[in-house]
C-alpha cells in the first residue's frame, strides 16, 4: 500500500490493523530490533501525521521499557485526533509513562481528567493507574481505597466487606474513578 493511507477503503484499513494486531501478538517471539523494523515499516504506511501511528509508535516504546520515547508519541497521537478505544488506552499508557518518568503529578491531573469521559470497559484501568500514580505521590491510603473499590465489583462474594475496608482507606472521600456501587 503506498497510498496515502486517508485516501484507503475499508477492506484496506481492516487489511493493516489486521497485520499490526498480528505483529503485535509476535513480540515474545522476535528480537526487539527485528520486532521494532515490523512496527516501524507498518506505521510508516499510515503517514507522519497519523494519530494512529503515533500512538502504535509510543506502545513500541513502551512495550521495551522506553517511555521517555513514548511520552512525546502518546501526546502527538492525542493532539492529532486519536479516537476510540485506541485514544482512551494512549491515555491510560501516557499516564503510565509519566509515571515511570517522575511526572506523577502530570499523570494524575491527565487521569483526573479521563474520569470524565463516557463509561466503557477500560474504566477500572484508569481507576487502577490512577491508584499507582497517587500511591507514588504519597496517598497510599487512598490508593489502595481505590484499588479496593475497583475490585469489589469483580467478585462474587466479600462485595461488602471490601466495600467497608475501600471507605476506610479512602477515609470516606470520593473520588474522580470511585465506582458507582460506591457512592
Amino acid at each position: 500500500m503506498n497510498r496515502n493511507w486517508t485516501n484507503w477503503t475499508e477492506e484496506e484499513e481492516a487489511f493493516w490493523e489486521n497485520r499490526i494486531e498480528t505483529k503485535r501478538s509476535q513480540i515474545n517471539e522476535m528480537e526487539e530490533e527485528a520486532f521494532s523494523d515490523c512496527i516501524e515499516h507498518l506505521v510508516k504506511e499510515r503517514g507522519e501525521m497519523d494519530s494512529i501511528a503515533h500512538f502504535e509508535l509510543a506502545c513500541l516504546k513502551n512495550s521495551f521499557g522506553k517511555s521517555n520515547l513514548a511520552v512525546p508519541l502518546y501526546k502527538q497521537a492525542l493532539e492529532l485526533g486519536l479516537e476510540g478505544i485506541r485514544r482512551r488506552r494512549a491515555v491510560i499508557q501516557l499516564s503510565s509513562s509519566l509515571r515511570n518518568c517522575g511526572k506523577v503529578e502530570e499523570g494524575i491531573l491527565l487521569l483526573e481528567e479521563e474520569f470524565g469521559q463516557p463509561s466503557d470497559d477500560l474504566d477500572d484501568a484508569v481507576s487502577a493507574f490512577y491508584a499507582l500514580l497517587i500511591s507514588e505521590a504519597g496517598q497510599q491510603d487512598k490508593a489502595v481505597g481505590i484499588a479496593l473499590s475497583v475490585l469489589s465489583k469483580h467478585l462474587p462474594r466479600y462485595t461488602v466487606s471490601l466495600a467497608h475496608y475501600a471507605e476506610k482507606f479512602s477515609n470516606g472521600t470520593d473520588h474522580p474513578g470511585r465506582p458507582e456501587h460506591l457512592k
